[in-house]
């Protein structure tokens, strides 16, 4: 394959005005999920986007000659991934669940507040505790939704 295809399906998401959030690809690679957001857009990603951003990687992986059986594109969902710096400032205030590649004091499972970002670390407030993550060291990281 020329090209990445994470890059490939980044570089065309970003071209339409999206965000990818994460990138899923089963096993053998025959189904690709896609997560897209749209930082300024209320109430964020409807099915008309999915429909477009599906439409337009359908093209782009066919000139492509990329194989696949199915493209899912979707929106993240309440309880959001977490992957990149702007991630973690974007979100801050909000409530988080942290699974460490490196245990920490131990313990690789964390829930708290965000806090932002501080010189490249994952500040999260952990009951009365602020702690630093290593980016890094941040396997997963997700949004923990509110319900009213």
């Amino acid at each position: 394959m020329a090209m990445d295809l994470h890059s490939l399906i980044e570089r065309t998401i970003t071209g339409l005005g999206y965000e990818l959030v994460d990138l899923e690809q089963s096993p053998r690679g025959r189904v690709l999920r896609i997560f897209i957001d749209h930082a300024q857009k209320a109430g964020g990603v409807g099915i008309d986007d999915c429909v477009l951003v599906s439409n337009q990687l359908s093209r782009v992986l066919a000139v492509e000659n990329f194989d696949y059986d199915r493209l899912e594109v979707s929106s993240p969902g309440l309880d959001r991934p977490l992957t990149k710096a702007a991630d973690f400032e974007r979100f801050a205030g909000s409530e988080v669940q942290l699974k460490l590649r490196l245990p920490m004091a131990g313990r690789r499972n964390f829930n708290g507040v965000l806090l932002g970002m501080l010189d490249g670390k994952v500040r999260v407030q952990v009951g009365a505790d602020e702690l630093t993550f290593e980016l890094d060291n941040v396997d997963k990281a997700r949004l923990v939704p509110k319900f009213d």
